[in-house]
């Protein structure tokens, strides 16, 4: 069911306007879908059906406190069923030919566009985003899949002819293959596109997938299997088990019937839990996608105004919730404090509170975990620094769990905030000498993720881009320092400890992570 029949709007991360009445309005009627399918208590979907559970967890939300439903609890033995129609299923849809599978899966692509607002609606509910974050949130889950649909199409299914030394009765070709079974294990912060996005990567390339969702956010896991099936995936090609990581992701991990493993988290868990532990008998790709502690240099050549915006959304969008969130600001000493002022004044003048609320920008944080990083965080920056704006809870609203925007500025060169992946809404600014100096300690970081600069000075610029060390880079960007990619214009992905691979989604390299080449050659 869509929330209207309206013309559908494309909303991306970088809209910065918020007064396009039609989209509030199909918003709101999909809101209103979103709260009918509150409370209820949803199953495993496991080879083509849903396995009723047997044991639950219970999901709230974090915006009042109101119960998003009862989930099943996968348990190892649920994970083993999952792999083995898997298994069953990947060689038909491996067999099956690349036109038809783009097709099931632009008719996937199709599904999540048209329910775009019921399903926004629903994540923040699940996970207190806001209107146009959430917005965009599902609709960059389609456009993921359309691009990697494009990307197999444009290189003909990834099938192409060799050379034969001159000798015309040999022919070769090279030809890339699908691995088999795929696991697929996604974050809270981005519980569509990093869900959808790499499971329909998998998915177009011919593998079949078996799906963990973030237990901060299973209803959007729900959905996603709801739609694959709408779609016509074949039975066993996707399959969704929610549980508990110690449970679910440790059998994905453990399993041997998984031929490949992709992992959206933390540095922690990603390279020390499941990089180094995934493959035992012989090497099988492992896709870790992990953190950042991304930097944004404001030069003395630059316009403060829109420095301070595309810090102030970076920094604090979705609470700072991301693996691209702007946490670190390093300002030429002539501008400092001037940018200061504009990044203070612009920090207060967020609105937060309930993030359905068309004139909300600022819902609440995920869980009581993110709360408690928050409070020891600013308890570190009020010892060791100054805090500008912020650096308290915020009362009065549905639950414990709103913070305020915090800017800290004279902190030690060595502290921990510099350095810690936080995904709370705090960043530190520092005054540096000359660029030189900024761009070293933007540098100094086991991440490489994503990094801002801001300058009217070309060779400035020239300078950036050549010595800084980041999977995605923005220069100048209003919209976001440090964040905001879309599929097939900003390929998003990680250098160092930010990612393994080197290859980024929505890039023109993506799909192949999830194939194997074969050489084939046939002398008449």
């Amino acid at each position: 069911m869509t929330a209207t029949s309206e013309p559908r709007l494309k909303i991306t991360y970088a809209t910065l306007r918020n007064d396009n009445e039609q989209l509030h309005a199909s918003y709101d009627a999909g809101l209103a879908i979103a709260r009918g399918e509150l409370g209820a208590t949803h199953g495993l979907f496991i080879n083509g059906q849903w396995r009723p559970a047997k044991d639950t967890f219970e999901k709230r939300s974090p915006i009042d406190g109101s119960l998003v439903g009862h989930f099943a609890k996968g348990t190892r033995a649920d994970v083993r069923d999952a792999i083995a129609a898997a298994r069953a299923a990947a060689p038909g849809w491996a067999g099956t030919s690349w036109l038809e599978r783009i097709a099931v899966m632009r008719r996937m692509a199709d599904l999540i566009s048209e329910r775009q607002m019921e399903l926004a609606a629903l994540m923040a509910i699940e996970v207190g985003k806001a209107r146009l974050e959430s917005l965009g949130d599902v609709e960059e889950t389609a456009d993921l899949i359309r691009y990697y649909c494009d990307q197999l199409q444009a290189n003909d299914g990834f099938d192409h002819p060799m050379g034969n030394l001159g000798d015309p009765t040999v022919h070769t070709r090279s030809v890339l293959k699908p691995h088999g079974v795929w696991a697929v294990i996604s974050p809270f912060n981005f519980p569509m596109a990093l869900s959808g996005g790499p499971s329909g990567g998998a998915l177009v390339a011919g593998n079949t997938v078996v799906y963990k969702p973030s237990s901060d956010a299973p209803l959007c896991g729900v959905k996603l299997a709801e739609i694959a099936d709408l779609a016509g995936l074949p039975r066993g090609v996707f399959n969704m088990i929610s549980g508990p990581g110690a449970t679910v992701g440790a059998e994905l991990q453990e399993n041997e019937g998984v031929d490949g493993l992709l992992f959206t988290g933390s540095y922690e868990i990603g390279y020390n839990g499941v990089f180094k532990t995934f493959s035992k008998l012989f090497p099988k790709p492992v896709i870790v996608e992990m953190g950042g502690k991304n930097p944004a240099v404001v030069s003395a050549q630059a316009d403060l105004e829109e420095a301070a915006e595309g810090v102030m959304r970076s920094a604090f969008g979705f609470g700072g919730q991301k693996c691209s969130a702007c946490s670190r600001v390093y300002v030429q000493a002539p501008v400092y404090e001037a940018f200061l002022e504009v990044l203070v004044a612009k920090t207060k003048a967020i609105s937060i509170g309930d993030p359905t609320d068309r004139k909300i920008w600022l819902g609440p944080l995920v869980n009581a975990d993110a709360r408690a990083k928050y409070e020891t965080t600013v308890a570190a920056a009020k010892r060791d620094g100054r805090i500008l704006i912020g650096g308290e809870m915020l009362t009065g609203h549905g639950t414990d769990l709103y913070v305020a925007p915090t800017i800290v500025a004279d902190l030690p060169v060595d502290h921990r905030i510099w350095r810690e992946e936080l995904f709370v809404p705090i960043v530190a600014v520092a005054s540096v000498a000359s660029l030189d100096e900024a761009f070293e300690r933007a540098n100094d970081t086991i991440y490489g993720l994503t990094a801002g600069f801001f300058s009217e000075d070309r060779a400035e610029i020239e300078r950036f881009k050549e010595v800084v060390e980041a999977g995605v880079i923005y220069i100048n960007r209003r919209a976001g320092a440090t964040t905001g990619a879309w599929p097939g214009i900003q390929p998003f992905g990680g250098w160092k400890a930010s990612g393994s691979t080197g290859k980024a989604s929505g890039g023109k390299y993506y799909v192949q992570q999830f194939m194997r080449e074969q050489s084939q050659t046939l002398v008449d």
